[in-house]
Formats: structure tokens, sequence, C-alpha cells
């Protein structure tokens, strides 16, 4: 694959050979950056886990403590008092019955995050096929499947994210802008790395942290030292 230049520049700046300490990684992905938009950094953590034993599943959530410099569109399904409730916490969208058709007919997707109560399910549940593949499907473990949307939606806006290991035994979760500076990113990196490795699987052998990458959306990546947390 062929890179431009400032790409090209930004890499030489990086030892690939090296495993980086996590706040030099930090200052690396903001050094690095030459886009001319505030470009998002991501992690990607490389698992010691087989993803087809339902045993070894790493799924959660967390606030990251500087959020993800990112406007979240969250989408609830609720009736009554809790459609109330969506509403005065700062729900973009609330609805039922009639979210579910916008959805199916118009294929319309305009949120970030969807949140129902339980008694909801079974109405989200018609549009499952359309919302697990894009991430979207409420699920108890992320916190997007409760009673307490008031708490669910203030948490997403503070910056919840979700991270999940994927079938290549990977978890990709963003940690903030590049404008954040490294500090904050740093926080929100070992924010999210402790929360992964609280949701280690009993099942799972030999080393859990395999590698450990940061990137911007345009950069090179750091290779961040997995020892380090």
């Amino acid at each position: 694959m062929k890179h431009g230049k400032k790409y090209q520049d930004s890499a030489k700046l990086i030892d690939h050979l090296n495993q980086y300490d996590p706040d030099q990684a930090c200052d690396l992905a903001v050094q690095t950056s030459k886009a001319k938009f505030d470009e998002t950094v991501e992690i990607s953590v490389r698992l010691g886990l087989d993803p087809r034993h339902a045993d070894q599943q790493v799924r959660g959530a967390v606030v990251l403590p500087n959020g993800t410099g990112k406007v979240t569109r969250v989408l609830v399904f609720a009736k009554g008092d809790k459609a109330k409730e969506a509403q005065a916490a700062g729900a973009d969208y609330v609805g039922a019955e009639d979210m579910v058709q916008k959805i199916q007919q118009e294929n319309w997707f305009d949120f970030d995050v969807c949140v129902a109560t339980p008694d909801m399910m079974g109405v989200v549940g018609r549009i499952g096929r359309v919302l697990g593949p894009k991430g979207l499907m409420p699920n108890p473990k992320s916190g997007t499947v409760t009673m307490d949307v008031a708490k669910a939606i203030s948490e997403i806006k503070a910056g919840k994210v979700e991270y999940r290991l994927d079938k290549t035994a990977i978890i990709h979760c963003p940690v903030g802008k590049v404008s954040f500076g490294k500090e904050k990113l740093l926080e929100n990196l070992q924010t999210l790395m402790e929360a992964i490795i609280k949701a280690k699987p009993s099942a799972a052998k030999g080393t859990y942290l395999r590698s450990i990458y940061l990137s911007t959306t345009m950069g090179p990546s750091v290779r961040v030292n997995p020892l380090k947390f």
C-alpha cells in the first residue's frame, strides 16, 4: 500500500520494532497526527483468547474519564414514564413501535447508541437482524438494557464506550481525540485497559494481553508494551 508524504513523515518518528510505554505512545499519537481534522485515537488489543468458545468472550462498557470527544446520538426504546424520563435525561430520540417501523421502512440509522427498557426488548427484537451487525443492539452487559434509562443516557453522553472481542480476538475501541493531548489520552487509555483486564475470562490460558497498538484515524500505529498494564 502506498501512503502519502504526511503519513511517511509521521512513520519516520516511530520505531516499529520498539514497544513504547503508554505515555510515550500517547505522545507519539499526538505528534504524528497530520490531518486537517481532529483525528480519533483508537486502541487495538489482541487477546490470547479463542472467540469461538462461549467461555472466552470479553464484552463490557466503561465511562472514559475525559469522554470520547464525540457527540453521541442516543435512541431510547421506552413507553410511558420511562419515555418521559429518557426525554428529560437528554435522549435524542425516544419511541417504541414507531421507531421500529422508521428503521424498517426508511432504513434510518441517525443514532450511535440504542438503549431499551427490558419490557421493550420484544419489540426491539424485530429489528435485531439489522441492529446486531451494526453493533447497535441493546445489551444488558453493556448497560443498554435497563430500567434506569436516565443513568444510561448520562453515562453515554459523558463518554461511555463499549468494548467487545471480535472474531479475530481483537478489541478495537476509541480512547479520545488528538486534541485531548497526551495526559487526557493516557487517563482514558489506562481506564479502558483496567476494564479489559478486569473482564479477563476464567477460561483464559497463557498470555492474556498479546499485543496493543495505538493509532489515529489517518496516522501510523504505535506499538504499546502490554507489560506496562
